[in-house]
């Protein structure tokens, strides 16, 4: 206590301090976003003179933030090629018949995944994937999207790649004097992690898993919502034709459903899983707007409202990027199409383009496309020259919401796109080349190889993620320099004298877990590892053994919805409540709390 009593006296250690004390109310009460916080701290030690604004800064350009940047590149560019469809398949396949079948394919496959590509993406393309899942078989997604979570969780401490929080810690562990952490560097460890945690999984009661409800007003999305209607006719090469929609890609893929088929002047409605597509079959469908574009793309599908030539002219412009952009249009209130239908209008001629799909609100939309009669309120999703867009735009009968060009899938670069993150893996390992070249390499690649668009690249990158990661390394920077952080770890090492290394690791790692369930997990790395790292020699341990403690402690957040961004994507769609998360993850969080420590000094000290 007397080394905090003595750091206490220099003045800037004393406004370190209560910046810091700042700095966590706000994570807590959440009165300012994290990232603004974050530049509140580096502009408050900047201006008191803490800190110089190279130091306070110098996280802005580390290594470890170009990194991330060129990560979110390269994820954006896997998951707009369709890399993941194979797994979104897998899911919706007849082979994953029960929930404990689900978890185990979340745990064995979907978190290796999350080791080299940010977890959370991963989450949001499942998320609508497992609840058509859940729907279909009558299941509440609340037995399942806490497992998927979890999984994502601990497949990002399997490499450096995993998490943001990763490459904070390895940017502070350079700016200490401490080296940078390498792409395998903890993988050891992690591999472990993983497989403990994949047995919690599996084993875990399924009590522990409530029920909160069954059906698609269960969901927390709402399908009418946020899907099209659409009619669209099955060309004669189609891969859909002779199966049965039960059985056909357009059900286990996609997130579609068939509201009708028609086929010459028969009309058949639901139920229509066992019902065989033929060649010319019309289908009145439900579906998001990205798998509308990917089933158009890959020529799955032909859109019914325009005649075959011209369809094949609307294909080469959306798989060329050229010529025609796709734009969502509101038929605003007072609009005079309201109350005719697109084929009384003439809407296609009227307007230069065409109209792929319907959205109406919470309402199913039964009729054909074209029959089907406008409301107020309707969102219309078109495809027409930019110039008609712009005529649109001067038109007080449509109000043009946004422009969806660059989000058209590219699905014939899946190939190239996979083999250059592989490449990206692999070019680190096998020679002297940074990680963070290999990533920007990897990101340009997928530009040139036409896998993302540049304008997407700035769109994929995460600013609020920037930011906070940026200015949360002035934090360990202020501390160490000021004394604090010695002083600080004087402190807690007094506490802990007599204690085994082992009881110490365990606290260290506890008490980063639980400051993780009320701060982010970015926070609780930037305060604890400068502390931490200072018992090192007390404990007989090189400081990237409790560095790794640290960054461990902050990734198992298993016990409240904001411990971890992924726990709060699933809250609202899985219906939990507040201690749903903390029954589930209390037993995951005691194991790791006991299994972490003992993995550390197995990996430092041999025991």
């Amino acid at each position: 206590m007397n080394e905090l009593t003595a750091a206490l006296q220099n003045h800037e250690a004393v406004i370190t301090l209560i910046i810091l004390v700042i700095a966590v109310m706000l994570f807590i009460s959440g009165v300012l976003a994290p990232e603004l916080t974050g530049l509140l701290s580096v502009g408050l030690l900047i201006g008191s003179g803490v800190l110089t604004p190279q130091k306070a800064l110098a996280g802005f350009g580390s290594p470890a933030l170009i990194t991330l940047m060129g990560l979110f590149a390269v994820s954006a560019a896997l998951f707009k090629s369709g890399a993941l469809d194979r797994l979104r398949e897998l899911i919706a396949s007849e082979r994953i018949r029960s929930p404990r079948r689900l978890i185990a394919l979340l745990a064995l496959v979907v978190a290796p995944i999350s080791g080299v590509v940010p977890n959370t993406p991963v989450v949001a393309s499942l998320l609508p994937v497992i609840e058509a899942w859940c729907n279909k078989r009558g299941l509440s997604p609340s037995r399942v999207l806490l497992p998927l979570s979890f999984a994502t969780v601990l497949g990002g401490t399997l490499t450096l790649l995993g998490s943001s929080v990763n490459l904070l810690v390895s940017d502070i562990s350079e700016q200490l004097g401490y080296g940078s952490l390498k792409l395998f560097s903890f993988t050891s460890i992690g591999i472990p992690i993983w497989l403990i945690g994949t047995a919690y999984l599996l084993l875990a009661p399924e009590a522990l898993l409530p029920d909160r409800g069954k059906g698609n007003t269960e969901l927390g999305i709402n399908k009418d919502q946020t899907g099209y209607f659409t009619e669209v006719t099955i060309p004669a090469n189609s891969h859909l034709v002779g199966q049965s929609l039960h059985n056909s890609r357009l059900q286990r893929r996609f997130d579609v459903d068939v509201l009708e088929l028609q086929r010459g002047k028969e009309r058949f409605l639901p139920p229509l899983a066992d019902r065989k597509i033929a060649p010319g079959d019309r289908l009145l469908l439900r579906v998001t707007r990205a798998d509308l574009l990917r089933l158009q793309q890959e020529h799955t599908i032909q859109l019914a409202t325009t005649p075959n030539k011209i369809q094949s002219n609307k294909k080469e412009s959306l798989q060329t990027g050229e010529g025609q952009k796709t734009v969502e249009v509101l038929l605003p209130a007072g609009s005079t199409l309201a109350g005719a239908s697109l084929r009384e209008l003439r809407f296609r001629q009227r307007h230069n383009s065409t109209v792929l799909a319907l959205r109406r609100g919470q309402q199913t939309v039964q009729e054909r496309l074209g029959q089907a009669v406008l409301r107020e309120g309707d969102v219309l999703l078109l495809q027409a020259p930019l110039d008609a867009i712009r005529g649109m735009q001067a038109n007080n009968d449509l109000l043009v919401l946004d422009q969806l060009e660059n989000d058209l899938p590219t699905v014939p670069k899946k190939p190239i796109a996979i083999a250059i993150a592989i490449g990206m893996l692999i070019l680190p390992t096998i020679t002297s080349i940074p990680l963070v070249a290999s990533v920007l390499l990897a990101a340009v690649s997928m530009v040139v190889g036409g896998c993302i668009r540049a304008k997407e690249v700035q769109r994929s990158i995460r600013l609020d993620v920037i930011l906070l990661l940026g200015s949360l390394s002035s934090f360990s920077v202020a501390m160490q320099t000021t004394g604090l952080a010695d002083a600080l770890a004087k402190s807690l090492e007094y506490w802990l004298t007599g204690w085994p290394t082992y009881g110490a690791l365990v606290i260290i790692f506890f008490s980063t877990t639980i400051l993780t369930q009320f701060i982010s997990n970015a926070a609780s790395v930037a305060l604890f590892v400068p502390v931490a790292i200072q018992l090192a020699p007390g404990l007989e341990l090189p400081p990237t053994a409790l560095l790794l403690t640290v960054l461990f402690g902050a990734s198992q957040s298993f016990l409240t919805p904001m411990g971890y961004q992924t726990n709060l994507m699933v809250f609202g769609p899985g219906r939990y409540q507040f201690l749903d998360v903390t029954r589930y993850g209390a037993g995951l969080t005691a194991i790791m709390t006991l299994i972490v420590p003992v993995l550390i000094l197995l990996q430092y000290r041999g025991f």
